[in-house]
C-alpha cells in the first residue's frame, strides 16, 4: 500500500464537521419524488387540507351537532355553537315516531345490496369480456358503454318509466332496481382494471389447461379486489341516495326507501332542522360503515394488476 492511500483513506472517513455536519443532522422533508419541500410549502399544504377537510366533513359534523340539541337550546344563536350543552337522542326517537323510518332503511337497504351485487357480478363479467376475450365489435361494444355515460338520467326516465309499466313493475322494489343493475361506469372501471392485468399469467394458465371461466374466477378476479370494492362503493351509495327515480316509480309509502321517506320531515316539521338533521345522520350512517369496511380494498384500486412476487 502506498503512502499517499495510507494518509487520505483516513481524511475520507473522517466525520464531518462544522456546517457540513450542521446539514447532515437537519432533517430533510421530500415529496414523493425526494424533491426537498420548503418549510412554508408545507405549512401551506397543510393549511389547504384544513380548508378541504372543513369544507368536506364540517356540514356533516354540523348536522350531528343539531341532531344532539334538546328542544331548548338555540341553534341559531350567534355566534354559532358548534357542541350541544346537554346532547340528547331524543330527537332520533321523534324521527322514528314521525315516520316509519326502520322499514324505509330497510326498503333502501334491500334495494342498495342488491344493486351491489347485480354491479359487481354484472360489471365484472362485462368488464372481462371487453378486456380479454377476442371478437368483432368489442370496440364498438366499448364505446357504447362510453356514450351512455353521457346520457343524462333525466333524458331517459320517461323511457324507464315506460318499460316498469310495460313489465308490470311499477310501485315495486324490482322496478327501483331494475334501470341501475349495472352501470356503464363500473363496467369501463372493471375493464380497466383487467386491462392491467398481465397477459402471461393467463397464458400459463392456459398452457395449464384452464378454460375461461378458472381464469376469471381463480386468476382475474381475484386479483382486483380493491376494483371490487371501488364498484361496491359506488353502487351502494347510488342506489341508497337516489331520490329522483324511487319517487317516479313507488306510489305505495309502505314500499318507499329512506330518502323519499325523511323529505316527508321537510313538508311536516319545516321548522324543526333538528328532526331534519336527524334523520339526515340516519341516512349518512351506512354509507360510513360501508366503506369503514371496504376502505382497505378500496386504497389498493390505484395499484391493481401489478404483478407480485
Amino acid at each position: 500500500m502506498s503512502l499517499t492511500e495510507n494518509t487520505t483513506r483516513p481524511a475520507e472517513n473522517a466525520p464531518a464537521t462544522g456546517p457540513a455536519r450542521k446539514r447532515e443532522r437537519e432533517p430533510r422533508i421530500t415529496d414523493e419524488h425526494g424533491r426537498r419541500i420548503r418549510g412554508w410549502e408545507l405549512a401551506l399544504r397543510y393549511l389547504l387540507l384544513l380548508g378541504v377537510l372543513a369544507l368536506t366533513i364540517g356540514p356533516f359534523l354540523w348536522q350531528l351537532s343539531t341532531s344532539l340539541k334538546g328542544p331548548t337550546e338555540d341553534i341559531f344563536s350567534s355566534p354559532p355553537k358548534f357542541l350541544p350543552s346537554d346532547p340528547t337522542l331524543h330527537n332520533y326517537e321523534r324521527v322514528a315516531d314521525t315516520i316509519p323510518v326502520w322499514d324505509y332503511a330497510l326498503n333502501s337497504l334491500k334495494v342498495a345490496a342488491a344493486n351491489v351485487v347485480t354491479n359487481c357480478v354484472g360489471a365484472a363479467l362485462a368488464g372481462y369480456a371487453l378486456a380479454r376475450l377476442r371478437y368483432r365489435g368489442r370496440r364498438v361494444a366499448t364505446l357504447v358503454f362510453i356514450l351512455a355515460m353521457l346520457v343524462p338520467v333525466e333524458g331517459i326516465i320517461i323511457a324507464q318509466f315506460t318499460t316498469m309499466r310495460e313489465l308490470g313493475l311499477n310501485n315495486t322494489l324490482v322496478g327501483v332496481l331494475l334501470p341501475g343493475c349495472v352501470s356503464a361506469l363500473n363496467v369501463l372501471l372493471m375493464r380497466n382494471a383487467f386491462l392491467n392485468l398481465p397477459y402471461e399469467i393467463e397464458e400459463a394458465a392456459f398452457v395449464d389447461g384452464a378454460n375461461v371461466w378458472q381464469r376469471f374466477c381463480r386468476i382475474a378476479l381475484p386479483a382486483v379486489k380493491g376494483t371490487l370494492a371501488v364498484v361496491a362503493i359506488f353502487a351502494f351509495m347510488g342506489a341508497w341516495d337516489d331520490f329522483l327515480w324511487p319517487l317516479i316509480v313507488l306510489s305505495d309509502p309502505s314500499k318507499f326507501t329512506l330518502t323519499i321517506g325523511l323529505n316527508y320531515l321537510h313538508g311536516t316539521f319545516a321548522n324543526d332542522e333538528r328532526l331534519v338533521a336527524a334523520g339526515t345522520i340516519i341516512a349518512v350512517a351506512p354509507l360510513i360503515v360501508l366503506f369503514a369496511c371496504l376502505q382497505r380494498y378500496f386504497f389498493r384500486g390505484v395499484g391493481e394488476g401489478a404483478v407480485k412476487g
